[in-house]
């Protein structure tokens, strides 16, 4: 079996898709998709007192519907704000040091996507759950929209198994996935709290939250990763 998961790059994604990397095989980035505002492509929230703030990289002027690859890079400044708010969200937590040093490395040069991919991948490399085969579709040469293009990537990289998120159930055509001999699985998000300092937990804040607080050894038994059959979930959309 070789479990496939695809994803458009995010800033910092949280736990729910780091349990969904620990299942990969072979990541995908999607990193040809248009830019879609308003996403997590590029913000995330961070928690803030007994609320959360949004830790935004803002658009470069350019292309008015650009790639996700072609997004451009703002000044460092903004960076220097975004390690100053992490600083102060993180501060009681044990490994802060550690989840701003890890900040640093994310700050790869060159491009907005590169430090996107880093800020998933170099926490996934601590937590050992970062798959060996990484690629980015704008370098496969896969055409296609939608759910047949997600199909033949899948079918490029040899999967027999495709992981995702769930948005996914709005567009997949699970039977035609099935007819390729490719099962669908959805992921069932159920994280263990960790410490945030205090009585408020959310698990819907960056991933560096988690990394700051525990030790990299047990990240996976908070990231809990479990999926279900695509028939199961649509089953459960349907009784809610």
């Amino acid at each position: 079996m070789t479990t496939v998961v695809i994803s458009q790059p995010m800033y910092y994604p949280w736990v729910g898709f780091m349990a969904q990397m620990a299942f990969a095989d072979v990541l995908i980035w999607l990193d040809d998709a248009q830019f879609s505002k308003g996403s997590f492509t590029n913000r995330v929230q961070v928690r803030h007192g007994q609320t959360t703030k949004w830790m935004t990289i803002p658009l470069v002027r350019g292309a008015s519907f650009p790639r996700i690859m072609d997004l451009g890079l703002p000044g460092e400044e903004l960076f220097l704000a975004h390690r100053a708010l992490l600083s102060q969200s993180l501060r009681v937590r044990p490994y802060r040091q550690q989840a701003l040093k890890l900040f640093d490395e994310t700050m790869v040069p060159g491009s907005v996507v590169g430090r996107l991919i880093a800020s998933a991948e170099i926490p996934g490399e601590r937590w050992g759950i970062l798959p060996a085969r990484r690629m980015r579709s704008s370098a496969m040469g896969v055409e296609g929209t939608s759910w047949n293009r997600v199909l033949s990537l899948v079918q490029a990289v040899g999967g027999t198994r495709y992981v995702t998120g769930h948005g996914a159930a709005a567009y997949l055509c699970h039977e035609a996935f099935e007819a390729a001999s490719i099962g669908v699985e959805y992921m069932v998000y159920d994280p263990v709290p960790w410490d945030q300092g205090d009585a408020f937990f959310t698990p819907y804040v960056a991933n560096l939250d988690l990394y700051s607080s525990v030790d990299p050894s047990v990240a996976l038994q908070h990231l809990r990763p479990a999926t279900v059959g695509w028939r199961e979930h649509l089953r459960r959309l349907e009784c809610r």
